[in-house]
This record gives structure tokens, C-alpha cells and sequence, in this order.
């Protein structure tokens, strides 16, 4: 018998993320290109509307490095293409998004699987949108941690993010540089 009070909580609990059919392809199609491939890591999870994407990194034979931990490259790369991928989708054709740069700070050598959650909030998209409205381009940088099972930060990633609206089809003019 649940009481009144677990009644409301789950009532006003925030739905938890799923995935579409659409992202559920979009994930297994990703995981056999050779960037996350490569890597020895999978996405795990993304979201219906790509406002979430979760991915897994296990330490094994193609990312292990010669002192038996993960190797940093694959750190590095499985957090690579994450934030633009998002971003080019939740902003839609009218904006050109690129990775522009990224930094990853080693915290604690990866002796087990690592994973890392990516998130862009509504009000992030919004921002970008209105930021642009006054601005030609913009940069966001985006943080994103490898964890163990535990919660235990192992690296942290930083992601910039070039963002601008594309120009008019007949438009020959160059792009400003990135």
C-alpha cells in the first residue's frame, strides 16, 4: 500500500530520459563508426529528444595501454564528436556547429570502465539561439567527466563548441575563420 506522501513524490518526480526508436538506431548505427569504434567504447543511451547520450568505456585489448590502464587517446576520443552531434541536431539546418577544441585532465589512471553522461539543456539551446540573434558566431565550452561505477572522476573533458547560423544558399562569400 503506498501513502500519500510516495504518491506525490512520484507524481512530481521528473521523467526520466528514454530513447525513440530513431535514437535507439542512431546509437547502434554510431557505435560501428570507426571514431567510437576505435575507441573500444560504446554509447550506451540517447535520448529521445538528444538532450542526453551516455556512452561506456571498459578497459580492454584496444584501449589499454603499455602500464595496463586505459589509454588516454581513447579518453580523449570517445568524448570527441558528443557535444556537436548533439548540438547540429537540437539547433537543426539554419546553424553551423563544428568542434572547435578540448583539453582532458587526467584525475586517476582507468583500471575499470569508465562512463561519461553529456547533457544540453533546453535553456542552452535557447541561449544559443538568442546569443545569436545579436552575435555573427559564438563559442560554448562544455565539460563532461569519466567516471568509474563508483562516481570516481577519472578524467575531465573540456569540448569547445563553434556555433554560428548558415549563411543564405547564394551567399559566396567565405566563412569567417573558426
Amino acid at each position: 500500500m503506498t501513502t500519500q506522501t510516495e504518491t506525490s513524490q512520484t507524481l512530481l518526480a521528473p521523467e526520466a530520459p528514454r530513447e525513440s526508436m530513431k535514437t535507439r538506431l542512431m546509437r547502434w548505427a554510431a557505435n560501428f563508426w570507426p571514431v567510437i569504434w576505435g575507441t573500444g567504447g560504446r554509447i550506451t543511451f540517447v535520448a529521445h529528444d538528444l538532450r542526453e547520450l551516455r556512452i561506456k568505456l571498459p578497459l580492454n585489448w584496444l584501449n589499454r595501454n603499455y602500464i595496463g590502464t586505459l589509454f588516454g587517446g581513447s579518453l580523449f576520443a570517445i568524448t570527441d564528436p558528443m557535444y556537436m552531434i548533439m548540438l547540429i541536431h537540437l539547433l537543426g539546418p539554419k546553424y553551423f556547429v563544428v568542434d572547435k577544441a578540448g583539453t582532458i585532465r587526467f584525475l586517476k589512471p582507468g583500471r575499470s570502465t569508465l562512463f561519461a553522461t553529456f547533457r544540453i539543456p533546453e535553456e542552452e539551446t535557447t541561449a544559443i539561439r538568442q546569443a545569436l540573434e545579436h552575435q555573427e558566431m559564438l563559442d560554448r565550452v562544455y565539460t563532461v567527466n569519466l567516471v568509474d561505477a563508483q562516481g570516481v572522476v577519472h578524467a575531465t573533458v573540456e569540448r569547445t563548441v563553434h556555433i554560428r547560423k548558415r549563411r543564405p544558399a547564394g551567399n559566396k562569400t567565405a566563412p569567417p575563420a573558426v
